[in-house]
């Protein structure tokens, strides 16, 4: 157990020992990485949306058989298949249910009636205020900074609005990958940070080397956000394919966006009919236009050309603004042992200044 363990509300709530989340990417965050963080003190949680239930209750048998410490997976609440999902982290006996989108209430019920700490993100003050009126134990913040799908609004002036306005833990996410980040989050009020380029970054992580050698080239202005990939704002690194979808027409969009919804559709094992039903939910989930539904589909297959094919020419590579200021792979173990002890000489600068 590490000797710079700091207690939150956060390890509190979930039995962590450090307060730091590594999170659920797609593609990225498999049982390797999950059980690398989890076993280092941070809490992991496990990337479903890109799985089959089949593939995911695998997966959370893995990790079980890797590590004893808590995990979590993240789940899509809008999936048509959302209830099964969850059905299967009740069965396996996971301690942490996390959720892209606001879940509804009675699932959030559900799950805590069974025990299940639940963990919405959400990107507004508003949503958060929603979700801990539903009844969430916590709610994660990400800011403008953070890959992915993201916001306008930057972690410092998001975060302290989210947690003035809700009574549960609040994490933060966006910008985050050392001790001074962490120590000002807790500043801010946040009960612990979550980091996902940051873990993405280790060598625990299963994303090719070729990779992981294109992150770590980046600079900060490398990193751009657009909306050319599924029509929602979309940060990740800039590369030459970014550049061609930026210059790409509407009719080539959508065609790209039907060939990777039927390429998608084969590698999720799911129907024709649902993935209608998860567009439809998520064209009403985030008021999308039809043609912000097609491009959607772009995302999953685009993001595995890179995260588990190695293909930089061919896929996307999804990218925090820190990113541009990442230049090395540790272990999982040895990135959060070395947060921790940064966190805590940075309190010490801080107690012997005041």
């Amino acid at each position: 157990m590490s000797e710079t363990a700091i207690a939150t509300a956060l390890t509190e709530l979930v039995g962590v020992r450090t307060p730091i989340v590594q999170t659920g990417m797609g593609w990225v965050a498999g049982p390797r990485l999950v059980s690398a963080a989890a076993d280092a003190g941070a809490l992991g949680i496990l990337a479903s949306a890109t799985m089959t239930p089949e593939q995911l209750r695998s997966a959370v048998r893995e990790v079980r058989s890797r590590t004893d410490a808590p995990f979590g997976v993240n789940l899509r609440a809008d999936a048509s298949d959302a209830g099964e999902r969850v059905r299967i982290i009740l069965d396996e006996g996971v301690k942490v249910a996390s959720f892209a989108l606001a879940p509804r209430p009675e699932l959030i019920a559900r799950l805590k009636d069974a025990g299940v700490v639940v963990i919405p993100s959400v990107g507004a003050r508003r949503h958060a205020e929603k979700v801990a009126a539903w009844g969430a134990d916590a709610v994660l913040v990400q800011g403008g900074e953070g890959g992915g799908h993201t916001g306008s609004v930057a972690t410092t002036v998001l975060l302290p609005q989210v947690v003035d306005a809700v009574d549960i833990p609040v994490i933060a996410a966006g910008g985050f990958r050392d001790g001074r980040g962490l120590v000002a989050a807790l500043a801010y009020g946040a009960a612990g940070v979550a980091m996902g380029t940051r873990f993405l970054l280790t060598t625990d992580s299963t994303v090719p080397d070729a990779v992981k050698a294109r992150y770590l080239a980046a600079g900060v202005q490398d990193v751009t956000v657009t909306t050319k990939v599924d029509g929602l704002p979309h940060r990740m690194l800039r590369t030459d394919l970014v550049d061609a979808l930026e210059r790409s027409g509407r009719a080539a969009s959508l065609l790209r966006a039907l060939r990777h919804a039927a390429a998608f559709r084969r590698e999720s094992g799911m129907s024709w009919t649902g993935l209608v039903r998860d567009g439809l939910a998520m064209k009403h989930g985030k008021e999308l236009t039809w043609s912000q539904v097609l491009l959607a589909a772009n995302t999953p297959m685009l993001l595995k050309a890179a995260m588990v094919d190695g293909r930089t020419d061919l896929g996307v590579m999804a990218c925090g603004q820190v990113g541009g200021i990442i230049d090395d792979l540790p272990s999982c173990a040895e990135l959060v042992d070395g947060i921790m002890a940064e966190a805590h000489a940075t309190l010490g600068r801080l107690t012997t200044a005041v």
